[in-house]
């Protein structure tokens, strides 16, 4: 039987697993925590992501745990708009958002005949064109047809396959945090409160998360600030952003004071530069693949790191899911990474040039940012994803 094994148990790796498990393939998840689950956070699916998920898994009951998300306009500090909200454009779907933890759910329930180990940390990584592809954590070695790397920034695979590519510091950190409904104000405001606003460096989005399922409702929002990760304690830290948003317009105020320090969830932003030069290695009976952000790891500015990692995940399995173990697989891996690395490159194009906009400080970088943002903001409602399509 064709072997694969998917180092990595996040959102890519277990949308990667489930597919490939259920077009025929013994897959082996290794993660080295001790249990698979989700942060206390959210994700926002763009129009790619939502049909890569349905790509992956049609039955997965996507529509149910999603709500949609209407564009929500950017603001200043003050309130005063630089963008209002508008229509989306054309046919795609809108986008939406949903809790991480049914996510995690949906992915854990269709990983189908995968096998779970978890406390596995791998520490080797064996390629060469005459050996299959395995991978250890110093005890013990597991060979397999086909080794997907699915294990985040700081990607053992990644180094073992593509060590020219590192995680390096993008220049700001951020915050995120999701509020139950229960928590907030019964008031126009906080029920409205989708949308950005962009000040000086720093920047506060927020996103209502609906009715569904385990969320029952709620809003997740993240705050981004120019500069490198905090040392502060989750209350210390969460002190500090009340003080460098206090006087931004609500429910700017409304969310942080809502916000408990166990909510808050601080990570240091990196991005991996230059992307590794390929996504798919060939060897032994099959080759490595590199999926999420051990292959393209970016800042959060247009919410593509999931959805591409969706992307990822279905555009393997659908090479990966006729392919036989030896010169067919190896061409499969291949084109993998033809198809992948060229679109991935596009989009962390797009979001170095966000980056800009978002980070802009002094008077005349935020008299031309402003001004750009409405020439930017069509571009950006049709965002990256709006065509991209499953391959068939």
């Amino acid at each position: 039987m064709r072997t694969a094994v998917v180092v990595g148990a996040g959102m890519a790796g277990l949308a990667a697993a489930g597919a490939l498990s259920r077009s025929g393939w013994r897959v082996t998840v290794l993660e080295r925590a001790e249990r698979i689950a989700a942060p206390p956070t959210a994700v926002v699916l763009w129009p790619n992501g939502l049909r890569a998920l349905h790509a992956l898994h049609p039955d997965g009951g996507w529509p149910a745990i999603a709500s949609p998300l209407p564009d929500g306009g950017v603001r200043r500090p003050d309130g005063q708009w630089l963008v209002a909200p508008r229509a989306r454009p054309g046919a795609a779907p809108a986008p939406a958002a949903a809790h991480l933890e049914d996510v995690y759910d949906a992915l854990v329930a269709g990983l189908g005949d995968a096998e779970i180990r978890t406390g596995f940390e791998a520490t080797t990584v064996r390629t060469g064109p005459g050996q299959r592809p395995a991978v250890g954590d110093g005890r013990t070695m597991i060979e397999t047809d086909l080794l997907v790397g699915a294990d985040g920034i700081d990607s053992r695979v990644r180094a073992a396959v593509a060590p020219e590519s590192v995680a390096v510091g993008s220049g700001f950190a951020a915050w995120q945090a999701v509020i139950p409904a229960f928590r907030l104000p019964r008031t126009d405001e906080s029920r409205c409160v989708g949308g950005e606003t962009l000040g000086a460096g720093y920047r506060f989005v927020a996103i209502p998360l609906g009715e569904r399922a385990a969320g029952r409702g709620g809003v997740y929002w993240v705050a981004t600030a120019a500069g490198a990760a905090r040392p502060e304690s989750p209350a210390t830290q969460l002190a500090l952003l009340r003080r460098w948003f206090a006087g931004w317009h609500e429910p700017v105020g409304v969310l942080l004071d809502a916000t408990r320090p166990e909510d808050l969830v601080p990570q240091g932003v990196r991005e991996l530069r230059p992307l590794p030069r390929s996504y798919g290695f060939p060897c032994g009976s099959g080759g490595i693949v590199l999926i999420g952000d051990a292959a393209h790891a970016m800042p959060h500015h247009l919410g593509q790191g999931a959805c591409l990692a969706f992307e990822d995940a279905a555009t393997l399995s659908a090479l990966a899911a006729a392919a036989q173990p030896g010169a067919d697989l190896r061409a499969a891996v291949e084109a993998y990474s033809r198809l992948r690395r060229p679109r991935t490159t596009t989009v962390v194009r797009q979001n170095r040039r966000m980056s800009a906009v978002v980070q802009a400080r002094g008077r005349l970088a935020l008299r031309a940012r402003d001004a750009a943002l409405n020439h930017m903001r069509p571009r950006m409602l049709a965002h990256p994803g709006a065509d991209w399509n499953p391959p068939e």
